[in-house]
């Protein structure tokens, strides 16, 4: 418990502040000094300054562990995605992606999050539509069933593979598949997750027809 408080200085500060204000609450409530401006300021950072650093850091710490693979598969029906993300064997586009660096750890946010200028405040709202729908629909759900009801809200954007895979590169478009779909990738008429194309990114949890 120790180690995993400690390997975030976020999640240190929080437990340190919330900590701190405890113990001046406490001295407060036993010795009963004097309302002086030392005791003013010693209520002050009790009830006010350290809880409030102590939201403050634990919501940023909260919110970057939301962004973890780990907590992705945490719903047991996200497992096999997580699991085939995991698998250094595996060949889909999901598991490639965490095999990359620039991913690691955070490829499901950083390929289903919303790009723009508000795309992480509308990836963390879509993010408790997903709690919700888990919580009334899925929750008791087997994995086969759920495999065939789950289903992406929106198609995937090309703009999200854009933000890496720019179009621009010689070398993308060395591609003579590239080349010959270059306006239709852009405008998003042909989709890079399409059959044909690079596939869709969890082909096992794809209904066959």
């Amino acid at each position: 418990m120790e180690s995993l408080i400690f390997a975030d200085p976020l999640r240190a500060i929080a437990c340190g502040a919330a900590a701190l204000a405890a113990l001046l609450l406490v001295w407060y409530l036993v010795r009963r000094p004097p309302l002086t401006g030392a005791t003013k300021l010693v209520l002050f950072l009790a009830i006010g300054a350290l809880p409030i650093a102590t939201a403050g850091s634990g919501n940023v710490s909260g919110y970057e562990a939301t962004k973890s693979r780990t907590f992705c598969g945490s719903c047991h029906v996200m497992t096999p995605y997580q699991l085939d993300s995991e698998n250094p064997q595996s060949t889909s586009l999901a598991a490639r992606h965490a095999r990359n660096p620039v991913f690691g750890d955070n490829n499901c946010y950083e390929c289903h999050r919303t790009y723009g200028m508000y795309g992480t405040v509308l990836t963390k709202i879509g993010g408790m539509r997903h709690v919700y729908e888990y919580t009334f629909h899925y929750r008791n759900m087997s994995l086969d069933e759920a495999r065939e009801k789950i289903h992406i809200r929106h198609p995937f954007q090309n703009g999200s593979c854009m933000q890496c895979h720019s179009t621009e590169n010689p070398t993308w478009n060395k591609v003579k598949e590239h080349a010959s779909l270059v306006d239709d990738i852009r405008n998003g008429t042909t989709s890079c997750a399409s059959e044909g194309c690079h596939g869709p990114a969890h082909p096992f949890s794809k209904v066959k027809p």
